[in-house]
């Protein structure tokens, strides 16, 4: 019999990196998520993460989990400790986003079989992170370093998988390419909090593909 020539799926690590976009949904508009979701995913960001920070966001992910389901790779983040994790995962989550390095969020998301992306600052901070076992390391807040503390601490570490979130937009985002990034953490920058207090669910659209063509051109243009 011949071997299987089916596509195997891309596992959630492989789906970050090859989009290398992690857009975070944060707003206390939670009746309007879903349809952010919908319009990062016309906009083809398709690895969406749902902070803790908003009203009852259980509630909220397991709503756009359902509306979305099949056609995103959706996470948690702001996570702070073991018992959100698991609560985060049962409601849906295929990933884990923290913003500081907590062994045991990183131990329940193994677990589960779940991506895991802890958040670190510091060289020690992230070798700390990486050690523990997260698949890919959130550098946070990337604002106070920029792209070129990230370059630094690439050069020595190139085998670690950094994500810098805070501070990345339109004006930064292929500096932090160029400087090693894996994958950008994009907030506000991409869900834009004007734009979804006015329903304005194009202008979401319209920055998904933006983001898209630097993260594509940009790669490109280290790849030549």
């Amino acid at each position: 019999m011949p071997p299987d020539s089916t596509p195997r799926p891309a596992t959630p690590l492989e789906r970050v990196l090859q989009l290398g976009i992690v857009a975070v949904i944060r707003s206390s508009r939670t009746e309007a998520l879903a349809d952010v979701a919908e319009a990062l995913l016309a906009g083809g960001v398709d690895v969406l993460e749902i902070t803790f920070t908003i009203p009852r966001p259980l509630r909220v992910l397991e709503q756009v989990a359902d509306r979305i389901a099949g056609r995103a790779l959706l996470g948690a983040g702001t996570i702070l400790d073991a018992e959100s994790a698991r609560a985060a995962i049962l409601a849906g989550a295929e990933f884990i986003v923290s913003p500081n390095t907590d062994p045991r969020v990183i131990e329940v998301c193994k677990r589960y079989g779940k991506l895991v992306i802890p958040g670190a600052l510091t060289p020690t901070e992230i070798v700390t992170a990486w050690q523990a076992g997260a698949d890919i390391v959130k550098v946070f807040p990337a604002d106070v370093s920029g792209p070129k503390l990230l370059k630094a601490i690439h050069g020595p570490l190139p085998q670690v998988r950094l994500m810098p979130t805070g501070g990345v937009n339109l004006n930064t985002a292929a500096d932090y390419l160029r400087a090693g990034a894996c994958a950008l953490g994009l907030g506000t920058s991409l869900v834009e909090a004007t734009a979804v207090e006015k329903g304005d669910f194009q202008r979401i659209e319209d920055l998904s593909r933006q983001y898209i063509k630097i993260v594509q051109e940009t790669r490109q243009e280290l790849q030549e």
